[in-house]
């Protein structure tokens, strides 16, 4: 959110923009903002159809006014705060993930005047980024707990290498640190967790080969291809062309001293870096 709010401003030379998620399913918090001049607006909470956010929230789609003060199509129970922050052209745009309303992007600017449809654009532009990175997240949290749940039955390995997999992909597009970070952590019990379930029987923990350093990209590769997902596949899923999935896949097999796919992925395995 706040990276997308400063991203409208440059856009759009706005003096101010913000903006927050929903924290149940009728009201939103004001959370992020960029260029404010006051605190009014810090905190505030929005109601599902009362002024412009709560509107852009009830219908769905973007909503402007000319001059907030004097507007009459929408309710004035926030004209405190925007008059303490000297807001007059204000617009609201929605951020929708799977048809449900999940925040609001504001832009505003300090006089009276319509906002041309560049502006409208950038603001927009900004919402859907705001609205992939709540996709991603979601999948993330949703893998998560997957990750997290026992492992238990026939095939659950195979869940749990497929679930490493996914999550291997999906920590470049993470924007937060934090949730990138513990991403990546569950990725490695999972891999740990991977070396203990191979020991044999009666002997403890299995201890791991002599540990090889894989570059995160390669790591990556590997993990698509032990979901048994192809070249294509697996530039697909991580972003890349599918030359540079084999560059990453040769120089992982180097390191392995593997000569096949499949080899490399054993390998891997057995060095505590795949489940």
């Amino acid at each position: 959110m706040r990276a997308a709010l400063v991203r409208l401003r440059r856009a759009t030379g706005l003096p101010i923009a913000f903006g927050g998620l929903l924290h149940d399913a009728q009201r939103l918090r004001i959370a992020q903002l960029s260029g404010a001049q006051t605190s009014a607006l810090h905190g505030l909470s929005i109601c599902m159809g009362n002024g412009l956010g709560g509107k852009s929230m009830a219908l769905s789609r973007p909503c402007a006014v000319t001059d907030y003060r004097e507007a009459r199509h929408i309710s004035h129970e926030y004209d405190s705060a925007v008059s303490t922050e000297g807001l007059r052209s204000v617009l609201a745009v929605p951020v929708v993930v799977r048809r449900r309303v999940r925040g609001v992007l504001y832009g505003a600017l300090r006089r009276p005047m319509p906002l041309g449809d560049r502006t409208f654009d950038a603001a927009v532009a900004a919402a859907r980024d705001v609205e992939q990175a709540l996709v991603v997240r979601d999948e993330v949290q949703g893998l998560l707990a997957i990750a997290r749940e026992p492992v238990a039955g026939p095939g659950a390995w195979e869940e749990v290498r497929e679930v490493h997999g996914e999550l291997r992909a999906l920590a470049p597009k993470v924007a937060d640190p934090e949730l990138r970070e513990t991403l990546l952590a569950v990725c490695e019990r999972l891999a740990e967790a991977g070396v203990r379930s191979d020991a044999p029987p009666g002997t403890g923990t299995r201890r791991p080969m002599q540990p090889v350093a894989l570059a995160p990209r390669e790591l990556d590769v590997l993990a698509c291809v032990a979901a048994g997902a192809t070249n294509v596949t697996t530039a697909d899923r991580l972003g890349l062309r599918p030359e540079t999935v084999k560059g990453y896949l040769r120089a992982a097999m180097r390191k392995l001293g593997a000569h096949t796919r499949l080899e490399a992925v054993v390998a891997a395995r057995r060095a505590g870096l795949l489940p």
